[in-house]
């Protein structure tokens, strides 16, 4: 085994060399001799392992010798290997190198024959770099780094002088790269130190700004606290007088109280006194209505009965038409090419509208342009019209209230064709007349004390019919309300 092969070194000191042919006829094998192979000019491998290193291998070339020995440790008999490699046998290359560079690096150094296989492995994989060290020329284009380590491990004459070449030539690739980056960093850090400079100087030229400001501040303040102080004290005093003045008026407020619930306890027995006295005066007012009422109620169905036998006599018919129908305007179908316009606001709430239209005879006047641009602004004016009087139409056969919708007509550009839906009156204004004055007739047009609710959010037609006795209301509670099931 290796453990048990001698040294290379021993061996060659203690044996005579063979001669030149001897050494071609029969060389000896690694596992025999424990030292290196003969060489191709016959040198014999002792005068090979007189050379030896005068310092520690290079880190570069030892890293190149431990990834060749990781390379090769695989392809060689677990037998044969030294037995602190034994265990990284089994690893990748990769691992050998990462975990076992250290023992590799130590066989190869104190075991010749181990390192013998390695180097024959060497002389497989790259025989052209092996034969010429071995000849002693070195590829110019081959690497140093290579070069050194296939000469450490070959142990060819001169192999000390061309890993210390290398080793040197290492250094000063990295004195050199070294040199480059010190200088580098010295720029830089120039280049920092003129920036830390200069910010250095514009941050002392603000903060003696700053300084000069906040004493400017200080002297402010305390001014404003010498003033603060006047005022406290002043404050102070005021203070101690109104507290006199408090007490003596809690004094006084005291007796006051008492006056005022002594008052108090009487005005409650007269109270008392008038409650009863009221009560009976509203018992005898109760009993002498009742025979007024009764009175009255006699003399009203008489009155009735008096004027249906009138109207039966004189045959007179029951009137169909409303003041509203009165009123000139455009109905839809007869109108010219210039009667329509186009307006529109909003807002407001539901409940309100249901309670106005409960009131009896209430008439509902929409300012129709007014709420469907409020509403739904972005469709065509005739599908605005035919959504409005949708919803209107549903909201008389609901409320039974009179509805008229007044259109602008002013700008219409060919007659409406249409049929008023059931129960809604539509009315477009004349040409050189807008919704708002056809509005403000419609009301005017109203008996006096007849309940009129006009919707518009116009505020020049809501102060109008405010004025002639109806009741405005926002569009957006009409809106509100159609919208509500």
């Amino acid at each position: 085994m290796d453990a048990q092969a001698p040294d290379a070194a021993e061996e060659a000191t203690s044996a005579p060399a063979a001669p030149a042919g001897a050494a071609a006829d029969g060389p000896a094998t690694g596992e025999e001799s424990g030292g290196d192979e003969p060489a191709e000019d016959g040198s014999a491998p002792a005068e090979q392992a007189a050379e030896k290193l005068d310092r520690p291998l290079p880190e570069g070339v030892r890293r190149r010798v431990v990834g060749l020995a990781a390379d090769a440790l695989g392809g060689l008999p677990p037998g044969e290997l030294p037995q602190s490699l034994r265990q990284y046998a089994k690893f990748t290359p990769a691992r050998r190198a990462k975990y076992a560079a250290t023992a590799l690096a130590a066989a190869l150094e104190s075991e010749p024959a181990f390192r013998v296989r390695i180097a024959e492995r060497l002389r497989l994989g790259q025989p052209d770099l092996v034969k010429a060290l071995e000849s002693g020329s070195v590829p110019g284009a081959a690497d140093p780094m290579d070069v050194a380590a296939a000469a450490y491990l070959v142990r060819s004459a001169g192999w000390s002088r061309l890993v210390a070449e290398a080793g040197e030539e290492a250094e000063r690739a990295g004195a050199e790269g070294a040199a480059a980056e010190a200088t580098r960093l010295a720029e830089k850090l120039q280049a920092e130190l003129a920036e830390v400079r200069a910010a250095a100087r514009a941050d002392l030229d603000r903060q003696r700004a700053e300084s000069e400001e906040v004493r400017r501040e200080a002297d402010s303040l305390r001014r404003k606290v010498r003033s603060l102080e006047s005022d406290t004290r002043r404050a102070q005093a005021e203070t101690r007088r109104l507290a006199a003045e408090l007490e003596a008026l809690k004094a006084q407020a005291a007796a006051e109280r008492g006056a005022a619930e002594s008052e108090a306890r009487r005005l409650r027995h007269r109270i008392s006194e008038l409650e009863n006295a009221a009560e009976q005066g509203r018992r005898s007012a109760r009993e002498g209505r009742s025979v007024e009422d009764m009175r009255l109620r006699l003399l009203l169905d008489t009155v009735l009965q008096s004027a249906q036998g009138l109207q039966r006599e004189l045959a007179l018919p029951v009137s169909q038409i409303r003041p509203a129908d009165l009123v000139e305007a455009v109905v839809p179908g007869a109108a010219s090419p210039h009667d329509v316009a186009r307006r529109g606001l909003a807002e407001d709430d539901p409940a309100l509208l249901d309670q106005l239209l409960a009131i009896p005879q209430v008439h509902l006047v929409v300012d129709g342009y007014n709420v469907t641009k409020t509403g739904y602004p972005t469709l065509p004016l005739e599908q605005q019209r035919i959504r409005l009087l949708g919803g209107l139409a549903m909201l008389a056969q609901r409320t039974q209230a009179e509805v008229t919708c007044v259109f602008d007509g002013q700008d219409l550009d060919v007659p409406v064709i249409m049929a008023p839906p059931r129960g809604v009156r539509v009315r477009f204004s004349r040409t050189g007349e807008t919704a708002d004055e056809l509005i403000r007739r419609l009301v005017r047009a109203e008996p006096q004390g007849r309940p009129v609710v006009v919707v518009s959010t116009d505020r020049e037609v809501a102060e109008g019919v405010r004025k002639a006795g109806a009741r405005p209301v926002a569009s957006v509670l009409l809106l509100n309300r159609l919208a509500r099931p």
